[in-house]
Order: C-alpha cells, then sequence, then structure tokens
C-alpha cells in the first residue's frame, strides 16, 4: 500500500516505476561485473611456480675447488677430486634451514668436468678416485634435495674448457647430448639453468688458446637447444641472460632494482630474441621494461661467500643473516627471485659458518613473516566492484596471492582505507598484485592516519608478484591509506605489514683477518673517482717494505669493466730492472662479481719490488690494491 500511495502521489506511477527498475539494474550489473581482462605480457604456468618459489641455492663443487680456484681452466687431473667426507644431505639440511625451496647442481662448469657419469666426455667424475669412479655426485644431490623438501635443478655450463672440440659443431652436438642426460635421468627438474659465459682462453685439449664463438648462433638455442627442455622437463624454468623463462638481473650483488619490471624487450643485435648473449645492451636488465614484449622476470643470483668456489681465506667473509636479510628484500621483495650460492669446502660439506649463517637466516625469514599486523583489519574503499566476493577487499587479507581485489571498471586511482585491530608498530609493507592478469600496477603510495589528517609514509613503483618495503624505523599506526596508480584496473591481491625480526649473530670461530702492510706505489696513476683509479700502462709496480704472503687486487667499482685485470703475471726485483716471475693466473669472472681477488704465495716474498703485469691490456684501472703479511 505504501509503495502504491508514493505513485500516486508523484501522480507520475509509470516514471516512477521505470527510475527504479534502472537502479536495480545498475545495481545488478555492478553486482556482476566480470573480472578484469589481462592486461600486457603474461607469466607461463611454470613461471607462476617459479615466482612461487622465491630463493633456491646454487651449489658450485668442482676440481675447481681442490685448485683454490674461482674458474676452472679446465686441465686439472680427475684424480685430485675426491672429497674425504661429500655429504650432500648436509648441504640440503643447511639450505632447507633457510627456507629454501630449491636446490641446483653446478653438473658442468666452464672447466668441463661432468659430475655425473656421462657418455659424451672422459673427463667426468668416472675418472676421479672418489668411489672408485662409480660415483654419481649429480644423483646424490638430487636425492638429499628430495629428502629435505626441496625441488631439484641442473646448471649446465655452455662453455667447456677442456673440450678440445669446444667451437666446433661436434662439441654443439655432445652439449646437447649432455643437456639430455640431465633432463631424463634426474626426476622432475624446476630449473635448467644457463651461464652467459661463452668463449675465451682455455685448455681445451692441451691447446691451451683463445677460442671465441657467437653466443647466439652457435649453440642453436631456439632451433635445438630450448626444444630438449621443453620436450623433456616442460614445467622447468630455463635460465640464461635474457630468458626465455627468467633473465640475470645484471649484477652479482642480488639486488634488482628500485624499479624491477617483470616485462622485457630484450635489446640484441639480432632482434627480439631471448637467450644467452642476444642482449649485447644488458643496461636493461635490472630494471626490465614497462610494457616490454616477454614476461621475463628478474633472477638475483648472489654467492654466500665473496665468491662461488670455495675458499679458506674467506671464511670470515661468510654474508651474516642480517646481510642476506637484505638481499631477500632487495630481490624476492621487488618482484625476483633469489639464487643463493653454496660452496662446499674440499672435503665435501659446508663450513660451519655458512650453516650457520643459513639457520638464523631462515629463522629471521620465518619469524618477521609469520606476524602479520594485519590480521583482524577492516578496510574500505572508493570504489567496488560490485558485491562479487572475487573482488572483495578482505582478498588482500587472506594470505592467497591469486585472490584480489579490484575497483570497478573505469577506476585507474582507487584508494583503500585499513583500519587495524589496534595500534601496531611495523616496519616493513608487503604488497602483490595477481600476475595472472599482468604486471598492472604503476606505482603505489601508503599513507597514515594521524588524527585528522594522512602524511606520507613510503611509495614504490612495480609491484608485481611481491613488492616489500622497508621503512627506515619503526611507526606505529592504526589507520593506513593505499593509493593505487595504475593505466588499467588494479588487482591488488595482498596487503600486509611485518616488524623485522632481529637476535643477536655471531660466527662461534672467527678468523683473525689478514694484516695488512705498508707499500708505495711506484706507477703514476690518475684518480678518476675515490673508487675508479687509471694507470696508462699494462703494469703495476710497487715497493715493498718487507715480506709479504698476499696480494689483493680490487678492481673499479660502479659498473664500468674498462681496464679489469683479468689474466696477471706477477715479478719479483732488487733493482726494478731485473725481474724474476713468480706466478700467473686469472681473476676469473671479475667483471661480473667485482669483489678483491686475494693471489696467495705460496711462501712469504722477501723482495723490494713487486710487478704486476696485466695480459691483452695497454691500460688498467683499479680501486684499491693491497699487500698481506
Amino acid at each position: 500500500m505504501l509503495k502504491a500511495s508514493i505513485f500516486l502521489s508523484n501522480n507520475k506511477p509509470m516514471r516512477l516505476s521505470l527510475s527504479i527498475s534502472s537502479i536495480l539494474l545498475g545495481f545488478m550489473h555492478v553486482a556482476a561485473q566480470d573480472a578484469p581482462k589481462p592486461y600486457g605480457a603474461l607469466p607461463s604456468e611454470r613461471q607462476l611456480r617459479w615466482h612461487e618459489m622465491e630463493m633456491y641455492c646454487l651449489i658450485h663443487y668442482t676440481p675447481t675447488t681442490f685448485q683454490d680456484k674461482e674458474w676452472g681452466f679446465g686441465d686439472a687431473d680427475p684424480k685430485i677430486f675426491n672429497p674425504s667426507w661429500f655429504d650432500a644431505n648436509q648441504i640440503a639440511q643447511a639450505a632447507a634451514s633457510a627456507g629454501f625451496k630449491g636446490l641446483i647442481s653446478v653438473a658442468k662448469h666452464h672447466d668441463g668436468f661432468c659430475l655425473w657419469p656421462t657418455k659424451t666426455t672422459d673427463y667426468n667424475i668416472s675418472q676421479s678416485p672418489w668411489k672408485d669412479g662409480k660415483g654419481d655426485m649429480v644423483k646424490e644431490f638430487m636425492e638429499a634435495s628430495h629428502n629435505w623438501g626441496m625441488a631439484f635443478g641442473t646448471y649446465l655450463s655452455a662453455w667447456d674448457r677442456n673440450d678440445l672440440r669446444y667451437g666446433t659443431p661436434a662439441y654443439t652436438d655432445a652439449y646437447r647430448e649432455q643437456l639430455t642426460e640431465l633432463m631424463s635421468n634426474y626426476g622432475t627438474l624446476f630449473t635448467s639453468w644457463h651461464d652467459g659465459a661463452n668463449g675465451g682462453d682455455g685448455y681445451y685439449g692441451g691447446r691451451n688458446e683463445k677460442r671465441i664463438i657467437d653466443p647466439v648462433t652457435y649453440y642453436e638455442w631456439e632451433e635445438k637447444t630450448w626444444p630438449i627442455i621443453r620436450r623433456l622437463q616442460p614445467w622447468a624454468v630455463i635460465f640464461s641472460d635474457v630468458g626465455p623463462d627468467m633473465r640475470w638481473v645484471g649484477n652479482e650483488h642480488g639486488h634488482a632494482a628500485e624499479t624491477s619490471w617483470a616485462t622485457i624487450t630484450p635489446r640484441g643485435k639480432d632482434g627480439l630474441k631471448p637467450m644467452p648473449g642476444a642482449s649485447t645492451d644488458p643496461s636493461n636488465l635490472p630494471t626490465g621494461d614497462r610494457h616490454g614484449k616477454y614476461w621475463i622476470p628478474a633472477e638475483c643470483d648472489v654467492p654466500q661467500r665473496p665468491g662461488w668456489f670455495y675458499h679458506a681465506n674467506q671464511d670470515n667473509q661468510v654474508k651474516t643473516p642480517n646481510q642476506l636479510f637484505d638481499i631477500y628484500l632487495k630481490s624476492v621483495g621487488r618482484g625476483a627471485n633469489m639464487n643463493l650460492g653454496l660452496a662446499p669446502m674440499p672435503e665435501g660439506v659446508l663450513h660451519p659458518n655458512d650453516v650457520k649463517s643459513l639457520a638464523y637466516f631462515g629463522r629471521k625469514v620465518k619469524e618477521t613473516f609469520s606476524h602479520n599486523l594485519t590480521k583482524d583489519a577492516v578496510a574500505t574503499s572508493s570504489s567496488l566492484r560490485g558485491d562479487n566476493p572475487e573482488f572483495a577487499l578482505e582478498n588482500l587479507f587472506d594470505d592467497d596471492r591469486y585472490s584480489y581485489y579490484a575497483p570497478e571498471d573505469g577506476v585507474l586511482t582507487p584508494e583503500i582505507e585499513v583500519v587495524l585491530a589496534g595500534e601496531k608498530e611495523f616496519d616493513i609493507i608487503r604488497l602483490k598484485e595477481n600476475i595472472k592478469l599482468g604486471q598492472r600496477l604503476d606505482s603505489i603510495v601508503v599513507e597514515i592516519g594521524n588524527k585528522d589528517k594522512w602524511e606520507y609514509l613510503a611509495s614504490a613503483t612495480s609491484t608485481g608478484a611481491n613488492r616489500l618495503i622497508k621503512l627506515d624505523r619503526p611507526v606505529k599506526a592504526q589507520k593506513l591509506k593505499i593509493k593505487l596508480y595504475a593505466p588499467v584496473g588494479p588487482t591488488l591481491s595482498d596487503f600486509a605489514l611485518f616488524k623485522e625480526f632481529d637476535e643477536q649473530f655471531s660466527f662461534d670461530n672467527p678468523l683473525t683477518a689478514k694484516s695488512k702492510g705498508d707499500f708505495s706505489l711506484l706507477s703514476k696513476f690518475q684518480s678518476l673517482s675515490e673508487s675508479i683509479h687509471l694507470v696508462k700502462s699494462n703494469s703495476l709496480v710497487l715497493q715493498l717494505t718487507e715480506p709479504i704472503s698476499s696480494l689483493g687486487y680490487l678492481p673499479r667499482q660502479g659498473g664500468n669493466k674498462e681496464g679489469m685485470i683479468k689474466r696477471y703475471e706477477i715479478y719479483q726485483s732488487n733493482d726494478a730492472n731485473n725481474w724474476q716471475k713468480i706466478t700467473d693466473g686469472e681473476f676469473a669472472n671479475i667483471q661480473s662479481n667485482p669483489i678483491e681477488q686475494i693471489v696467495d704465495f705460496n711462501q712469504k716474498v722477501s723482495t723490494q719490488y713487486l710487478k704486476i703485469v696485466a695480459r691483452d691490456l695497454s691500460e688498467i684501472t683499479f680501486a684499491e690494491v693491497n699487500i698481506y703479511q
């Protein structure tokens, strides 16, 4: 009756009826809005699984370990590879204690030695004394990974400094046979990892020469190599410089750029082909490209020690739990994955310092992210996508990375207000997008409510699979506002707050650091900056005042690689005229990992002058030169 009287009082029953119908239809339209359409390049199912892993480890253990080198030359006798106490489970347990989800065995590094009994070359583990030549270390790493609940993957160096065939078609045929063996005999693999190092000085069956190949065409990646992996291990993500599934972040510090898009358009000399060597301009590897053609997110690889292989003089330089956590924030926390390099000792196990640091790091991550301070929070927004629970604000707090909030169509800058269950103290903000629909957010701004006004707290650009914002100091708040900015409707799947867990940590048996000695640098140099000095010569001459045991060379810092010493010779003299050679070698991987390289002499060197000669260089750059007593 009331409804009828309203109609009559307006004297326009039909028009009012239509108006009410239109309103009801409008509500029904809002409630029934479809899911937002995908935007830009999208991840494959195998890439989604990779994103969900977040962290895994890479194990470097070959004859190079027994030579105390960073890269093997390919000339080591297989008989030196004879660990006295190899225990893959000890290594896997240490990685699992840190929360890593997978292990990658370096089945063959650049030295060419294969850790499994391959049929493709005699330079393999069957020629070593370990287990009387009947062992298979790749298999033992696989079994240990599974024992500790982790996935398993393999690394197969394309460069082989031992193989006489390297540089010919016969080698690439053998390389693909090696890949087929690894893809066929070690269960389900989560990754096939391919280093970008290709060609250069090597043993090559005793030829001791330099061989240069075209890394794009020589291996026939797209035509013959990648298809092996796709056919035999369809769920394995492929790593190389620029894809096809994930890319190198462009450094070995473990840091993605502050803005790091999961999408990229490789800057290759022969088009847009994601493969090793295709990116002749690596400048966009850390950042990716907004609206890039391919979904190829960054992987941040970093060794737990300064080098990838074990060196006893680095036992006191193992990264601490806090240093590892900082890497976690700048890799996983920037939408990438963290790949930590583990280096077993010659005995075949990890050093106690490495094990302890891993365990404390794992506890730090667990304790930090187990206490989500947005529990029981209530959220409201300026724009809702109807009353469909598929797009509701509650999805921000359910710990499901693919459930999400989305605003109504056409709203590109929605705001979300969050009221916590009481005032909370936090210093880490976590946000995630539902990346099944693409990387949509350009940026976000977070504010906190202070009485009757909002104050800026933090902001970020790329979000993607995971974004962790670490505040300079803890703050207390109960009300927060999230401002989203995107070219299409955003799909935010997670908003969480945490307080970093901290505890006292120290190594049980810290080593005494080497004592630096005094010397005079006689070579004239020009200082381009505090960390870049230029010598317009291929040698550095030092005048010593006391016997020394080691020489240290820290290359220039800042990204430019010009003038870095790779191959060196060291001479001694008492008159600076007549020189006697002491040793020679290489500062391996120095361009990608520009840490201090230490040359340890077998005995104390007592001389008045020392000279470092750089082979294949006309000018030398350095950040520091040090001598150690």
